[in-house]
């Protein structure tokens, strides 16, 4: 019998009617199994291990740099990265010399990371707990001579609540139909390899897998965000039609995405890329996005014992700045919290790390860590246009400091004869609703603003996406939301600054319409959404969307907002 389950998109695309495959899940039976030695030969089978796991990896990353797919390999390095952290090495090592075998050393040391990250409040560094256990998960296997899953010769719906990404790096093409995930892989790297590879892609909720199983025959809908089990003729030709229409349109979208992104009524939008690596620009400028409009400097501060270095930073920052060319990287100040701690940071337990010692707040106490990574981004300016931006600043204060230790660099570079960019824009990200309704303050004291608009709706909601019993009130199309939009949008534009918003409401192709009838200068994207948005934009009339932005600001529901504005702006979307 025909059933549909609808879920959220996590990969666009339409796949042919294929048979469910569930995931791989443990590795209990092979542990059991397992034959361990003394501490010191565990070791050994430990070092041999991490060996021919990173060896593996290399090649694979090599490979998929090889054939044009940089997005792909970037995946690949980050669990390069993992496996040679010396800090999990130690502590691997720690648990087999207090007799634990080597294989549940690795995989209860890799899972207490993943646990860490899969804490914490930024969804991008919530995301990365699968590639921590998948890394795991490959040194394991190696210990245990287990083997990986066996995909088959014909295309299959793989699913399962976390995808190992490595798993959908090594299949081949034609053995992937589809995939199904739990709510957290949105963001995960098995999403962002799907995108890579043009795999369709839904996150259902976990009410859902019980309703799975092996054999089963699917379609999984990846625009729609639904699945489709045991589909009769009638679907098949339905979703067949779809996937034709589909896959014409990506054909045109592709073609024209190093086309700039100006409005029927001439209005140029630039569409920036959220990145978090140097490496992340190869994919970047393959998909069109015109400099950097989000810089996540985590990444340069996380999987170390000691915080990175200012000539660290800057080989990072320099690397990155030069790739964007004539355009503007706007690199973001160290945003991590409670939530997230650093081995190197002391953070004490915090209840509720959301609202706690977070972003600019651990930034203006740290005053060494704050000027080597400003002194960092300074010197880096030199090599093109840099920008830096501020992590959820609350009180003018904040900003009046930072704007101190700014100067402080300058004059410490300066002595130190280093040479450096002078005139460096500051801004800082509206991420609540404090910030929005202090806009107008703002504004005169800053040179731009990027709309943070994942934490903005979290925080005006109250609610987290990531917990299924409220996720569904989490909108970007809420009339409040949207208000406070207009009016950090309203005082920027007064003020004569830029304002951009880097969230995800930025590749939503409607939500992208209303930012620029708010009077949005630039919407920061995952490089992959780049030139759909992109398209989206050069059939935007600024006019209209500005008329149906005023409108829908008098509604009262996100989802009148959300169907008001699909029928004026894109009508022929809904036919």
């Amino acid at each position: 019998m025909c059933a549909m389950f609808v879920g959220r998109p996590v990969s666009p695309g339409i796949s042919a009617p294929a048979r469910l495959k569930s995931a791989p899940a443990n590795f209990e039976q092979y542990l059991r199994q397992y034959q361990s030695e003394p501490p010191e030969g565990e070791k050994c089978r430990l070092e041999q291990a991490l060996s021919e796991a990173a060896a593996e990896l290399r090649a694979m990353a090599n490979a998929a740099r090889g054939a044009g797919k940089a997005d792909l390999a970037a995946v690949l390095d980050v669990q390069l990265e993992i496996l040679s952290d010396p800090v999990v090495k130690d502590e691997i090592i720690a648990k087999i010399r207090a007799q634990l075998p080597a294989p549940q050393a690795v995989l209860d040391t890799y899972e207490h990371y993943a646990a860490e990250f899969a804490a914490m409040d930024d969804e991008y560094f919530r995301a990365r707990a699968a590639d921590i256990r998948d890394a795991g998960r490959r040194v394991a296997r190696r210990l245990l001579n287990a083997p990986a899953v066996a995909l088959e010769d014909s295309a299959v719906v793989l699913f399962g609540g976390e995808i190992e990404p490595s798993l959908l790096a090594e299949a081949d093409n034609g053995q992937l139909a589809g995939l199904i995930l739990g709510q957290a892989g949105i963001t995960s790297h098995a999403a962002i390899i799907a995108k890579s590879r043009s795999i369709p892609a839904v996150a259902v909720a976990k009410e859902v897998f019980p309703e799975l199983a092996d054999g089963l025959e699917v379609i999984v809908d990846g625009n729609a965000g639904a699945i489709i089990i045991n589909p009769d003729k009638q679907e098949r030709d339905h979703y067949q039609r779809l996937a034709s229409d589909y896959a014409r349109r990506q054909r045109e979208v592709q073609a024209a995405a190093m086309l700039p992104a100006t409005t029927v009524d001439g209005a140029k939008i630039t569409v920036a890329a959220n990145i978090a690596r140097p490496q992340d620009m190869t994919v970047a400028l393959k998909a069109g996005c015109e400099g950097v409009g989000l810089f996540r400097t985590e990444f340069v501060f996380a999987g170390r014992a000691t915080p990175p270095t200012e000539e660290e930073q800057f080989k990072q920052y320099s690397q990155t700045v030069k790739q964007c060319g004539e355009h503007l990287c706007v690199i973001r100040t160290l945003d991590v919290g409670g939530d997230k701690p650093l081995p190197y940071i002391n953070h004490e337990r915090e209840q509720n790390p959301f609202l706690g010692w977070r972003g600019i707040r651990i930034s203006l106490s740290l005053p060494e860590l704050f000027l080597a990574q400003l002194k960092a981004i300074l010197r880096a300016g030199c090599y093109g246009k840099v920008a830096v931006m501020l992590p959820m600043v609350a009180c003018i204060d904040e900003l009046h400091q930072a704007k101190q230790f700014m100067a402080e660099a300058k004059r410490q570079l300066a002595e130190q004869g280093q040479p450096f960019a002078k005139d460096v824009p500051l801004g800082i990200m509206v991420e609540t609703p404090a910030s929005a309704l202090m806009a107008d303050v703002w504004a005169q004291e800053c040179d731009f603003f990027s709309i943070g608009t994942n934490d903005l709706i979290q925080y005006t909601l109250a609610a987290d996406r990531g917990n299924p019993r409220v996720s569904s009130l989490y909108s970007c199309y809420h009339p409040a939301v949207l208000r406070l939009i207009k009016a950090a949008a309203d005082a920027a534009r007064k003020q004569g600054i830029w304002v951009s918003v880097c969230g995800e409401m930025a590749a939503d192709p409607l939500a992208a319409a209303l930012l620029v009838g708010f009077g949005v200068d630039k919407l920061s994207v995952n490089p992959a959404s780049a030139p759909e948005i992109k398209a989206a934009i050069r059939r935007l009339s600024v006019a209209q969307a500005k008329e149906v932005a005023n409108e829908v600001l008098a509604m009262t529901s996100a989802d009148e907002v959300k169907q008001h504005a699909a029928a004026k702006i894109f009508p022929a979307a809904l036919a």
